[in-house]
């Protein structure tokens, strides 16, 4: 009984100890192409899909078209290498069909 007694405060210990997880919030219309080009791969991943089914909304479009999103992200890609200043969603107006 215990031992028993013993086992539980121990994890419930360590699990009082886990570091607790931090919310982050994005502005997405925030983010320039500056910021969208030097983040991680799965952070750039993140940001390309989640603005492809913005725009997709705002246009009651509800199919993912993997061709036009790649054919997309490598104009917005060129463009934003030349105006890093510029805000994403920006570019992406200006160059995703």
């Amino acid at each position: 009984m215990t031992r028993k007694i013993f086992v539980v405060a121990i994890t419930l210990l360590s699990a009082s100890v886990l570091p607790a997880m931090a919310q982050v919030r994005l502005e997405m219309s925030r983010i320039t192409c500056k910021q969208w080009l030097d983040a991680a791969w799965d952070q750039q991943n993140f940001m390309q899909y989640w603005m492809s089914g913005y725009f997709n909304a705002s246009r009651s479009n509800n199919v993912l078209d993997f061709s036009r999103l790649k054919n997309n992200t490598k104009n917005v890609t060129n463009y934003c290498k030349r105006h890093g200043s510029e805000t994403l969603m920006s570019a992406i107006q200006k160059n995703a069909s």
